[in-house]
């Protein structure tokens, strides 16, 4: 996609939603790190559902590790993968007081160290809590980047480096969750809603859909 095309793409994008938001419900920087841990191979409402009581108990690492394992299973139950998840946010937790004074690190680096915690997740937390123009690549990014051309790439983390290579920086910091939004409610992975895609005239799609007759 050409330079001017991709300036285009995301004034548009800007123009529809100025202050794109997580769909994730969080309250501080540690319970959007537990959501996004939550949140991975299972739907943000999901999540949701789960973390509205959690998080009037829990809001943070030490409060989490006084509900134990064991409690926090019980309110993370219908999510899936829990038993895994709830051992990881333990340890993550104890990391935390342990090595941090009960506050999430600023820096991938660091987050990366925590349990459970990958590069999408640490990206997530730096770019929604902490503003940082970071580019977490999940499905959805993934799809769209190499669907309209704008970053193609073989792997998330290849999509993710093009990507902060080729978005204007005034748009790199809500970037994400535009490339988010745009995947899961229009881009779609079986059926793209093209006609009704505010950058499809842009997209190079090739298999663009069409309006009902």
């Amino acid at each position: 996609m050409k330079k001017a095309d991709i300036e285009e793409f995301f004034r548009r994008l800007q123009e529809r939603d100025p202050e794109p938001k997580s769909e994730l419900e969080w309250t501080n920087p540690y319970t959007l790190l537990v959501a996004v841990t939550l949140s991975a191979q299972a739907t943000d409402a999901g999540v949701n559902k789960a973390t509205r009581a959690l998080f009037k108990k829990v809001s943070t690492p030490q409060e989490m590790l006084a509900l134990g394992e064991e409690g926090l299973k019980e309110h993370i139950k219908t999510i899936g993968l829990y038993n895994t998840k709830a051992k990881n946010i333990i340890k993550a937790a104890r990391d935390l007081v342990e090595k941090h004074g009960g506050e999430v690190p600023r820096d991938r680096q660091s987050l990366e160290k925590l349990a459970g915690v990958g590069r999408k997740t640490a990206n997530v937390v730096l770019n929604v809590a902490f503003g940082q123009p970071t580019m977490a690549v999940d499905t959805h990014i993934f799809r769209v980047a190499n669907r309209t051309g704008l970053a193609p790439g073989r792997t998330p983390l290849a999509v993710e480096k093009k990507l902060l290579k080729v978005v204007p920086e005034k748009y790199l910091v809500h970037a994400h969750h535009w490339l988010i939004l745009l995947g899961r409610y229009i881009c779609k992975a079986r059926k793209p809603n093209c006609p009704v895609c505010p950058v499809s005239d842009l997209c190079r799609y090739k298999d663009k859909t069409k309006a009902p007759a």
